[in-house]
């Protein structure tokens, strides 16, 4: 049935559960968007937006309390300073998990969880482009 059942357990011990949601936060703060599947999206998605809800307190025990969870130091690091602070505005729902379909290997249905924060920007240089093959040019044109 699943009353008063609280936490999906995944078919995972307790620590090996938080291990593996704290793991997949890290790769969410790093990435942006990662693959996954339903079930482990849906327990992933109240986990983020505890840590970012705490994070945006920006106090030194909020700090403590979301360093016990995001363990390496440049997720961290971006966590406080690029991610929370676009979510500034917002007080809630700072994920989205969309279906994809299923997995070819084993049928499970595979769901994409990202943040709902503006993409980065990808700067291309038509200058550096050229740049670089004019270097290649001059490297190829040395050697003979």
């Amino acid at each position: 049935m699943g009353h008063r059942d609280k936490v999906k357990k995944l078919g995972r011990t307790k620590s090996h559960r938080e291990a593996m949601l704290a793991n997949m936060a890290m790769s969410l703060f790093q990435h942006r968007v990662i693959k996954t599947t339903d079930a482990k999206a849906k327990a992933l998605r109240p986990v983020v937006d505890r840590l970012i809800s705490t994070a945006k307190q920006d106090t030194l025990h909020a700090k403590r309390q979301v360093a016990k969870t995001v363990k390496q130091k440049d997720v961290f690091k971006k966590l406080f300073s690029e991610i929370v602070p676009q979510f500034s505005e917002r007080t809630s729902g700072f994920t989205r998990v969309i279906k994809l379909g299923v997995r070819r290997g084993d049928g499970a249905s595979i769901s994409v969880v990202e943040l709902l924060t503006e993409k980065p920007k990808v700067e291309t240089d038509e200058k550096d482009k050229k740049g670089k093959k004019k270097a290649k040019a001059v490297a190829k044109a040395a050697n003979k």
